[in-house]
């Protein structure tokens, strides 16, 4: 029986940067993962992360993914594909199935960092094929170069199906529409910003009542529901769809812990059954410690940082570290998640309704019932402007914990302060160059670039642009407004691509004078 310092099942964010803090204190790590390939969730990410510096900002999940594989490889640490973990009994034994083979492992050590699984929903039809998790919908797409399918309605209006109604969109299929039987917008603001402006609408307090089709998806049905979730007779609204997608939350996958027999408990605001740990992730068992959605569903930063902090735990657990080290890592890994974990969207705060912003500023209720926000509350902004030449306007207007825009301005333009979940702020006084250094490091792509006195009678608008193929100078077509209605005819004046954009292009439109305000997104004359 092969024995090691330290086992960690789940080569995702929160095992990959477990093994790192273990290996770097001179532990024998060994990761084992049942996928074809390592690094979980992070593969399908193709956006860019919130948050500061610290917790990866600006840089796109798979390239997050790719780091830690790295660096885990320079450190010896072993990872094992196309490795299931059946179980973990008494003396922290492990089986595992790899290829047709059983094997049994020790582990001083366990660290079980397993994720979480998609949830669903059952509706007339909801076996049809066609209906899958937004999750598989990313698999396809950004692992496997497969459009799910062709005009799809996405169920779910959290982060995970406002992000993956994006990536659909930006996959060349047509997003029917976005549904929640929820009353408001689950996930960020800017994430519901950029689907809206592409023309998605959003059906708030609506589900699906069934699926169409034979032999697979044809068509859905949803209606309006009360307050008690039940349907409104006569709300009923078709749509011609050829897939649906189920973003309905995420449950922990704990069963090896629950094998294990650690203390467990039911809490929904952390996704259901999840190990009761102490604030290091060791568990009712010494020495098996648990990281990232496995103990209470967030996001992959979060994931990475908990990784951290019990790789770190289990080092000293074993002897290879001090107290003290343990004490003054976990010190400033803590500030680092609670830097996470403050604002709007704070665990404290899931599910009610903030009224106001920090600032006391009130919230837009047309965005968080439409996806965007109208034009007579967008002016409340701090990040909204009006100035001679070319500035910034800054659509920001939840407290989201992120600050890349006021790295990446070289004039310091653009200042959130030492909170991070604070509104940004146009600096007046400073003179902005138009560089789009902040239109491309911004992750919720709800930065632009405003010229109001370009030419007599029109004015220049640049937005963040991440579709193929891209506009052509000279091209024309119409200026889109937040929610994707067509306001004006444009021009394109100019397309800027630089490496240190990130894949993130510069689309820079001409628009009357009076509609600079108003288009934010671009659609090409067909």
């Amino acid at each position: 029986m092969k024995r090691y310092d330290l086992i960690v099942v789940g080569a995702g964010p929160s095992g990959l940067s477990a093994a790192i803090e273990g290996a770097k204190r001179g532990l024998q790590v060994v990761v084992f993962d049942e996928n074809e390939k390592p690094g979980g969730q992070l593969f399908k990410q193709i956006h860019k992360f919130f948050g500061s510096k610290e917790h990866k900002a600006k840089i796109r999940g798979f390239v997050i993914g790719e780091q830690l594989l790295k660096e885990a490889s320079e450190l010896g640490v072993k990872v094992v594909l196309n490795a299931t973990v059946t179980g973990l009994y008494m003396d922290k034994e492990l089986v595992v199935k790899i290829a047709d083979t059983i094997y049994h492992y020790k582990g001083d050590a366990i660290l079980i960092a397993t994720g979480a699984a998609e949830n669903m929903v059952t509706f007339e039809g909801w076996t049809l094929p066609g209906v899958i998790g937004a999750g598989a919908a990313q698999t396809m797409m950004n692992l496997h170069g497969v459009k799910p399918g062709n005009r799809i309605l996405m169920l779910g209006s959290g982060n995970v199906g406002l992000v993956v109604s994006f990536q659909l969109l930006q996959c060349g299929c047509e997003v029917a529409a976005l549904v929640d039987a929820a009353p408001r917008v689950g996930g960020y603001g800017v994430h519901a910003a950029k689907v809206a402006r592409c023309g998605v609408p959003f059906y708030l307090s609506h589900t699906i009542v069934k699926a169409e089709g034979e032999e697979c998806v044809t068509g859905v049905t949803i209606a309006e529901v009360d307050k008690k979730f039940q349907f409104i007779p006569g709300t009923e609204k078709h749509f011609d769809v050829d897939t649906i997608c189920l973003a309905v939350g995420l449950s922990p996958m704990s069963q090896l812990l629950k094998i294990a027999g650690c203390e467990m408990e039911d809490n929904p605001k952390r996704g259901g059954q999840v190990p009761i740990c102490n604030e290091y992730g060791e568990t009712s068992i010494k020495g098996i410690f648990v990281a990232g959605d496995v103990s209470g569903v967030e996001e992959a930063s979060s994931a990475m940082i908990e990784g951290r902090i019990a790789g770190i735990a289990a080092a000293q657990y074993l002897g290879y570290i001090g107290i003290e080290e343990l004490e003054e890592k976990f010190e400033e890994n803590k500030a680092a998640l609670e830097g996470l974990r403050q604002g709007m969207f704070a665990p404290e705060n899931r599910g009610k309704l903030i009224e106001r912003t920090e600032e006391g500023i009130p919230v837009s209720m047309n965005l968080l019932t439409k996806g965007y926000i109208a034009e007579d509350e967008i002016e409340r902004y701090p990040g909204v402007t009006h100035r001679a030449g070319i500035h910034p306007v800054m659509e920001c207007s939840q407290n989201i914990p992120c600050n890349p825009c006021q790295d990446a301005c070289p004039r310091h333009c653009i200042q959130i302060g030492s909170h991070i979940t604070s509104l940004p702020v146009v600096d007046e006084s400073a003179q902005c160059v138009g560089c789009g250094l902040c239109v491309a490091a911004c992750s919720g792509q709800a930065i632009f670039l405003v010229q109001e006195d370009y030419e007599p009678g029109y004015g220049t608008v640049t937005i963040p642009y991440e579709f193929l193929p891209l506009p052509q100078k000279g091209e024309k077509g119409y200026g889109l407004d937040r929610s994707g209605q067509r306001v004006c005819e444009a021009q394109v004046m100019e397309v800027k691509t630089a490496k240190t954009f990130d894949h993130t292009n510069l689309l820079t439109i001409r628009v009357p004078v009076d509609m600079v305000g108003k288009a934010r997104f671009y659609r090409k004359i067909f």
